[in-house]
């Protein structure tokens, strides 16, 4: 038998990897988690986790258990609903970045609609910049997007890194301008790829602009450029860039769910919300 409690540590340290954000986001001492991880891995006869003084990674073992745990969880959340007999009503108005148009947040959205069928959930599908200034014009309910590199609010889903993406195919030229696939302003990733380019004195040119996901991704499996993409959300058909190119290392990034004002109808869909896409969290990003 698994541990609830170990498990949805679990899945906060495989999401964040960081024993402290993980903790942070529970509330727990890192004590606390490192001793719930150290259990489950002794209850599964498996190592789960390397880390050492500079990085947190999930083992094969790891990645296997990411969907135990979730079903476990979704199991037993389902089974305290059904028994509490308390059901969610109200309209709620979630923002999601561009990004997870290709993931399989439409499956935790289904789960969410399905366990609480009296929620008007309404989707807003927008870039990241774009949706935070919604949510600060009272807009928009809970929020799904990037953390902009000078805010420290948000509850962190997970944190990744930034790569350069492209077609199998192409070949850049390094005595000549490196071509962009972009979003339109605000996006967060097109101004971290600019001022990246320029601190590291590289030459750029806007090869392509487009507000859609499915845009950028057809311009650059065309060829027409490089885009900055989430590591664990390359697109099919696209491609990590060789760092032997000489691109600057983009950073990392971190996805982080933020609550706006809302009133006491939205509040409660909301929290359910955000524990759902917290539970699900391994789905939002490809295999």
């Amino acid at each position: 038998m698994f541990d609830p409690a170990q498990l949805r540590t679990f899945l906060a340290v495989a999401q964040t990897l960081s024993f402290t954000q993980a903790a942070h986001r529970l509330g727990l001492r890192q004590s606390t988690v490192s001793q719930h991880v150290r259990k489950l891995e002794d209850a599964a006869g498996r190592r789960l986790f390397t880390r050492d003084t500079h990085a947190v990674e999930l083992t094969e073992d790891g990645e296997a258990m990411l969907g135990f745990a979730r079903t476990i969880l979704e199991a037993n959340e389902r089974a305290a609903g059904f028994f509490a007999g308390t059901r969610l009503r109200g309209r709620l108005r979630f923002g999601a970045s561009e990004d997870f148009v290709l993931t399989r947040m439409p499956e935790v959205l289904e789960e969410f609609r399905r366990e609480h069928p009296e929620v008007d959930l309404e989707l807003t599908v927008e870039l990241s910049g774009t949706l935070h200034e919604l949510l600060a014009a009272g807009r928009l309910d809970l929020v799904l997007a990037k953390r902009r590199p000078d805010e420290a609010r948000g509850r962190l889903v997970w944190r990744d890194r930034l790569v350069w993406v492209g077609a199998q195919r192409l070949r850049l030229d390094p005595r000549r301008p490196v071509p962009l696939v972009v979003y339109p302003p605000p996006a967060l990733t097109r101004a971290r790829a600019l001022e990246t380019l320029e601190r590291a004195g590289r030459e750029w040119r806007i090869a392509c602009t487009s507000g859609s996901l499915n845009g950028l991704i057809a311009a650059t499996r065309a060829g027409l450029g490089v885009m900055a993409h989430t590591r664990g959300m390359i697109p099919p058909g696209l491609v990590r860039i060789s760092s032997r190119v000489g691109l600057p290392e983009l950073g990392g990034v971190e996805f982080v769910l933020l609550h706006g004002r809302a009133g006491r109808a939205a509040r409660g869909p909301a929290e359910a919300l955000a524990d759902a896409i917290l539970a699900g969290g391994d789905r939002l990003q490809l295999p």
